[in-house]
């Protein structure tokens, strides 16, 4: 998971800065930030959605279509659904010790 989420910050940071060196260029870059999304990647990967994040869990189709708006719109980050939104700010208020606490319990 380390990898996992330090790759996740590289992707979203990096997205952020083309998205700013390629402005006015007429080409649009976005980073989606989907969260939990509905397909068959867990059952693929042989995981299991904790009881949690399913009541959190995005429509495919539904993200998709938010990302390609987003895109559409040249947002730099898209994140559909409330949920995600709020999720992705909580660490704002909580310090570093308790996001890991969080991240921590999360079973994928």
């Amino acid at each position: 998971m380390a990898v996992y989420y330090a790759t996740k910050a590289f992707v979203l940071s990096f997205t952020e800065a083309l998205h700013h060196e390629l402005k006015g260029s007429g080409i649009k870059v976005s980073a989606l930030c989907p969260g939990p999304t509905a397909t068959e990647f867990g059952a693929v990967a042989g995981t299991n959605i904790s009881p949690a994040l399913d009541r959190i869990t995005g429509n495919a189709k539904a993200v998709v279509g938010a990302g390609l708006k987003g895109l559409d719109r040249n947002k730099a980050i898209v994140i559909p659904g409330w949920p995600n939104k709020t999720t992705a700010q909580i660490n704002r208020f909580l310090p570093r010790a308790a996001m890991r606490a969080i991240v921590g319990r999360i079973k994928v």
